[in-house]
């Protein structure tokens, strides 16, 4: 450190001389090139020769000393007197220097005492044309700074000198500790000691060490690899190809010069792990060093392990893949798929029918179905899929059906039992090289559902005890995946048949509407969602769409209490708001009634909407709980949503509903649905509703049917989340010529004039069968309308399905029938108006009331007029 402290500091005083001759030259050359530059620029001549010299000289003299970087510029005549200077006041007197070698035409450097103190100063001559000498130009710098630069730069020399003697230390002491650490500070007895320990602990590991050279000669040998390779006591120092009784793979190994991580290799009758290093990666010689590590025992110890932890994974995976789906042979698959090939080469699971369709087996019935069958090959020789197999009394899985436990075949080619079963599908079996089988009886909550077998054949080794304790395992696991599968199929299959008969099986016959509808049940089983549609007195007909919250029997059951309260309400002819009113209320008593009755939470609530359509006047009401907007498809192939008012959902009470009246056009499309239909987790309802719209848009001579199922295809995909019902029907109108309206004037004398008219009218139809009837009961409904009611009357008959008889009255006053005495004058016209039409009832409207009857059209042989007479002449007797 000391000698690199010296030459540091003689390399910096070196330095510092070095820096002030270099400024000192620097500085003179530097004055010579500014005094030439000068001496040689353009119109210094001409300068020359002006009167006054220094008032055009002066200015240039200071710009150019300014941008050259010297102290001055001084021009002066051949005598030495300045005609500039940066001191104005010393312009007219003479230049301190020798200036005769510039007369004589040479360029002179000096240091001189000036008026700016120790100056570097160069004096050029200034030639004109006849190259004379006319002018002498003087530059230079103080000699201060010159200095000054010089002491700019000892800073950057010392520091510099600083940090290669930081570096020389640094380098030193890394070199000193790095040579310490290899030594641990040892000194040469010390060292002496800890070697003669490193070959006692090298000779009494338990793990052999080899030391081999380049040229393959084995430099060392540790005791442990003598003892287990054999090696003779002169191994050392002979090739390794040399050594007898040496394993062929092993000499290979040692030889390569290869690494080798945990390699294992035969040496007589062990297993040795070999790890294989070179010894020349840090530096060392050439050649490698080896460790061997006897496994003999390890290895049948972790092939054991190795086997738990490969059933243990494979019960995971059973526990994750069986069970994943509530479908009975779906479940049955994926136990089959899961112990494929890991426990056995192929897995046939057998079910019992019942099971199948959601029943509990029975101890008596012994034939299974096969429900899954999976292997490594798909050309397998075992019964297909969905075959009836009776199993006879030897067989092994006739005995775990009948003990309940599971049966372990060895060797099936001499199971005379199983051979028996079926003698030309058991020798393919075993032509195949299926040698060995495990039969475990799928049980849960004591009651065997089937049978799960194991076959083996690729694996030459036949099952083991342990083998069968692992299938008894997953199969346990899936037979309570099976089970609650079958529990779910049979309540799903009790759920859906109570939907299905809740739902209407066929829509009813009528002439106001052309209809077509869809249900489609959610993927996660019932619901309640239902339609309907209601043929009312008049020809009218009503839509009905509805929706009760949630899933399940209970969804489905008060789904069926309310579509039945709607057919009641129905029958009452009341308009669409009371019904909605009359439905809310019911939903509250249901809500109370669940609430107080059973720990079953009751419903939240359901929506509907209900329309009602007449065919005569094309006049539609509707009304809507909490239910989306129908939509309408108008003959022109446009689709708009109603601005229908929109009603709290049934349930909520206390909340008005209000009645939308319009009139469409014939041929115009209600649509109504569900909110599955348009909700969905992947978009928002107003997405929804647009892809409703243009599914329905610019198709006006399309079907209802067509219409179903291209909104279906539209809008959703192959099994919904929710159930999904959907409603389309087209409008149509009854014509003209089968409607007829008569003003009844308020006087019993014109009863008779109105039989007349009526029985003419129904003549033109070309129903004269009925004349006398229709007659007779508009005789009696107008009589009553004039007795007990109030003015104005009016009289429709209407042809449609059937005909209609309808009086209207301004009184809202019921009539009601009864059973007159056979001494009583009056009470028999409602009674002869029950017995003559098929229906009558009355509605009642803003402005009165409505009682109508319907008569049956007479069959074209006869039969309904001969009823009717009948029904008549009974009713008169």
């Amino acid at each position: 450190m000391a000698v690199v402290a010296l030459l540091v500091a003689a390399a910096v005083l070196a330095l510092v001389v070095q820096s002030r001759r270099d400024s000192s030259a620097d500085a003179k050359d530097r004055s010579v090139a500014v005094a030439q530059t000068f001496a040689h620029a353009p119109g210094l001549l001409a300068a020359l020769n002006t009167p006054d010299p220094s008032k055009v000289l002066q200015p240039l003299t200071e710009v150019g000393r300014k941008a050259a970087g010297v102290d001055f510029i001084v021009v002066t005549d051949t005598k030495g007197v300045r005609y500039t200077h940066p001191r104005p006041d010393l312009i007219g007197k003479r230049l301190v220097g020798t200036i005769a070698p510039a007369l004589a035409g040479r360029v002179y450097t000096e240091s001189v005492k000036g008026p700016l103190g120790e100056e570097v100063q160069a004096i050029v001559p200034v030639h004109d044309h006849a190259h004379k000498v006319v002018a002498l130009v003087a530059a230079g710098m103080k000699v201060k700074h010159v200095a000054g630069v010089v002491a700019r730069q000892i800073p950057i020399i010392l520091g510099a000198g600083v940090a290669a003697l930081a570096l020389a230390t640094g380098g030193t002491a890394l070199v000193t500790r790095r040579l310490q650490r290899q030594t641990h500070r040892l000194g040469p007895a010390e060292m002496t000691r800890m070697y003669d320990h490193h070959d006692a602990v090298l000779h009494a590991v338990r793990e052999g060490v080899l030391i081999v050279g380049e040229d393959g000669r084995l430099l060392l040998a540790n005791d442990e690899a003598r003892r287990l390779l054999d090696l003779p006591l002169d191994a050392e120092g002979r090739r390794i190809p040399d050594l007898s009784g040496l394993d062929p793979g092993m000499a290979e190994l040692l030889t390569s010069g290869r690494p080798a991580t945990d390699e294992v290799h035969l040496a007589g009758s062990r297993l040795l792990v070999v790890n294989q290093r070179l010894t020349d990666r840090h530096g060392g010689p050439q050649g490698t060093v080896a460790t061997l590590r006897d496994s003999t025992e390890l290895r049948a110890l972790s092939g054991r392990a190795e086997n738990a932890r490969e059933r243990l994974r494979l019960l995971y995976d059973a526990g994750l893949g069986i069970g994943t789906t509530l479908d009975v042979v779906g479940t049955a698959e994926e136990l089959a798929e899961v112990a494929v090939p890991r426990l056995a080469d192929f897995v046939t699971v057998d079910l019992a029918d019942l099971v199948l369709h959601g029943d509990e087996p029975t101890s008596a019935d012994t034939d299974m179905r096969r429900a899954a069958v999976h292997g490594i090959r798909e050309d397998h020789p075992f019964y297909e899929t969905g075959r009836l197999i009776e199993f006879l009394p030897s067989t092994p899985q006739a005995r775990a059906f009948a003990t309940g436990k599971p049966v372990l075949v060895t060797d099936l080619s001499t199971a005379s039992g199983w051979l028996a079963q079926d003698p030309e599908r058991t020798r393919l079996i075993i032509d195949c090289g299926v040698h060995s089988l495990i039969t475990v009886p799928l049980q849960a909550r004591g009651v065997i559902l089937g049978m799960a077998n194991f076959w083996r054949s690729e694996k030459p080794q036949p099952f083991e005890e342990d083998d069968q304790s692992l299938a008894e395992e997953l199969v346990a696991r899936a037979a309570v995946s099976i089970d609650n599968a079958r529990r779910y199929t049979r309540e799903h299959a009790v759920a859906a048949t109570l939907q299905r008969s809740l739902l209407p099986r066929a829509l009813p016959e009528q002439s106001a509407l052309e209809v077509a509808h869809r249900y489609l049940p959610a993927l996660s089983g019932v619901s309640g969602d239902w339609f309907d549609v209601i043929p009312l007195p008049g020809s009218r007909v009503a839509l009905v769409v509805g929706d009760v919250v949630g899933h399940g029997l209970h969804a489905a059951a008060t789904m069926g209490r309310l579509r039945t309260a709607v057919h009641n309400f129905s029958t009452l002819d009341l308009p669409p708001d009371e019904i909605l009113r009359h439905l809310d209320d019911l939903v509250g008593r249901i809500d109370q009634e669940e609430g107080e009755t059973s720990a079953v939470a009751g419903i939240i609530g359901a929506t509907c909407l209900y329309v009602i359509y007449d065919p005569v006047s094309r006049h539609c009401a509707m009304a809507r709980a909490g239910h989306p907007l129908p939509a309408l498809v108008r003959p022109d192939g446009s689709v708009s949503f109603p601005d229908l008012p929109a009603g709290p959902p049934l349930g909520l009470g206390g909340m008005p509903f209000e009645t939308a009246e319009l009139e469409v056009e014939e041929g115009t499309q209600f649509v109504l649905y569900t909110d599955g239909l348009i909700e969905d987790r992947t978009r928002d309802i107003d997405v929804g509703i647009e892809l409703l719209r243009q599914a329905l848009a610019c198709h006006p001579d399309r079907s209802p049917e067509d219409s179903c199922q291209a909104v279906l295809d539209e809008l959703l995909p192959s099994r919904p989340k929710d159930d999904v019902a959907l409603l389309i029907a087209r409008t149509q109108a009854i014509p003209p010529d089968r409607v007829v309206d008569w003003d009844v004037p308020f006087d019993p004398a014109a009863v008779a004039g109105m039989r007349a008219a009526v029985v003419e009218k129904v003549d033109d139809w070309g129903l004269s069968e009925l004349a006398f009837a229709v007659e007779l009961l508009l005789s009696e409904l107008i009589t009553n309308a004039l007795r007990y009611g109030s003015a104005p009357v009016t009289v429709r008959l209407l042809y449609d399905r059937t005909l209609t008889c309808e009086v209207t009255d301004g009184s809202s006053t019921s009539p009601h029938l009864r059973d007159a005495a056979a001494m009583d004058e009056g009470g028999r016209g409602l009674f002869l108006v029950a017995r003559l039409a098929e229906r009558w009832g009355t509605r009642y409207t803003p402005q009165g009331k409505v009682i109508w009857a319907e008569m049956p059209l007479p069959r074209p042989d006869g039969s309904a007029e001969g009823a009717m007479w009948a029904d008549f002449l009974d009713a008169e007797l």
